[in-house]
């Protein structure tokens, strides 16, 4: 990216102008002055408090997202979302906008009250936390995903049709360290066997290392009920997203179009599962680029995760990160799975329904109105296929 493209990106991230300035000096060897930047941003229309997009797109675009998972969002994060989709607006309009549109989730959000519990973590990449969410399992979707210990970064969420697989947990682990170019100083899991490769791997790239916590102590086991970090997280994600898709899935229960066999399942993960896999990303994108407020725990920083995540220099610590050789990774490599189109489902379905999408001329859905028509007739389709099988 060139200079103004780096400008806007961290921009539009909400970065008050000293970061911005100090990040693109640290990070991108860039340095301008404020007054500079004041000017590069005035000249692109780029402002903080001027050029509000028409009230009425907002509104249209809040009333749309309340028709699926955003009816669970509150007004900051209702705000990020307009955000993450190019809308310019005040926080407080969206906040008046909830209100209007949607008052009673914002009485029921106002009477949440939420108690944590003490934490602390010396810096990015000291420890990764590791856990699977298995809300949605029964309807075929399992969920899998990290988070940076100090800077509450979601490192992965990804959604497939298993998360008790060794090999596809290490895959999305290896394909982290690949990006970082390094893996943490601690890795932290449940006691489960799906852990298992994940723990090898860490212990792996970490044989040689120098410091007390290299090799075996790598990696730690512990209850999933003090695997804190993440385990508090997934209330964040059942609250702006799973909710809105178990109510759903549990409606199409209840009108009896989904009774928990394979075929049902399987046709879930074919039909919704990259709408939810799409949805994540989105949550994760919000989440690490959202403003995390102080709490009372004064030894926990506060701020945007990707901003604590990469710049650790400003919270007076250091990135723990242990640097990983590329042939280490590749040593790797065969331990791991990773998801690709043609197995996100059993491989006999995802063949019949493709060939079923053809002769119809179905097309890929776009939001779970399209899915939810495809799924009924594949599930017709294919219920008739087997009956005559039989």
């Amino acid at each position: 990216m060139d200079r103004f493209d780096l400008i806007q990106y961290y921009f539009d991230l909400g970065l008050p102008y000293k970061e911005i300035l100090y990040i693109l000096s640290v990070k991108h060897g860039i340095t301008i002055s404020l007054k500079t930047l004041k000017k590069i941003l005035s000249r692109n229309g780029l402002f903080r408090r001027k050029h509000f997009d028409n009230l009425f797109s907002v509104v249209q675009f809040v009333r749309e997202e309340l028709q699926g998972s955003g009816a669970l969002h509150g007004y900051r994060w209702m705000y990020s979302k307009c955000k993450e989709k190019g809308l310019h607006v005040r926080k407080e309009d969206i906040r008046l906008i909830l209100s209007t549109l949607d008052p009673l989730g914002t009485e029921r959000r106002r009477k949440r009250r939420l108690h944590r519990r003490s934490y602390f973590s010396k810096g990015p990449n000291f420890v990764w936390h590791v856990d699977s969410y298995d809300k949605l399992k029964p309807f075929g979707i399992c969920i899998n995903g990290s988070i940076d210990g100090f800077s509450r970064k979601i490192l992965w969420l990804n959604a497939y049709y298993t998360s008790s697989d060794p090999k596809v947990i290490g895959g999305y682990f290896l394909e982290t360290v690949r990006a970082l170019g390094g893996s943490p100083l601690i890795l932290r899991a449940d006691m489960g066997t799906e852990n298992s490769t994940i723990r090898d791997m860490q212990r792996y790239l970490r044989r040689g290392d120098a410091d007390p916590l290299a090799g075996e102590r790598s990696f730690i086991y512990g209850k999933s009920t003090a695997n804190q970090r993440i385990e508090s997280w997934w209330g964040v994600l059942r609250k702006e997203c799973v909710d809105f898709w178990l109510e759903y899935f549990h409606q199409i229960k209840d009108e009896g179009n989904f009774d928990g066999s394979f075929l049902d399942k399987n046709l879930v993960l074919f039909c919704f599962l990259g709408l939810i896999q799409e949805e994540l990303d989105s949550t994760k994108d919000i989440w690490n680029s959202h403003l995390i407020r102080p709490s009372r725990n004064r030894l926990v920083p506060h701020g945007r995760p990707d901003v604590m995540y990469t710049l650790p220099e400003l919270y007076n610590t250091l990135d723990y990160i242990c640097l990983v050789p590329g042939e280490d990774c590749d040593t790797c490599e065969d331990q791991c799975s990773h998801r690709s189109a043609i197995s996100y489902c059993d491989e006999d379905i995802f063949t019949l329904c493709s060939h079923i999408m053809a002769q119809h001329h179905f097309r890929i859905p776009k939001d779970r109105y399209t899915a939810f028509d495809l799924y009924l007739a594949l599930r017709q389709e294919l219920t008739a296929v087997l009956n005559i099988v039989r």
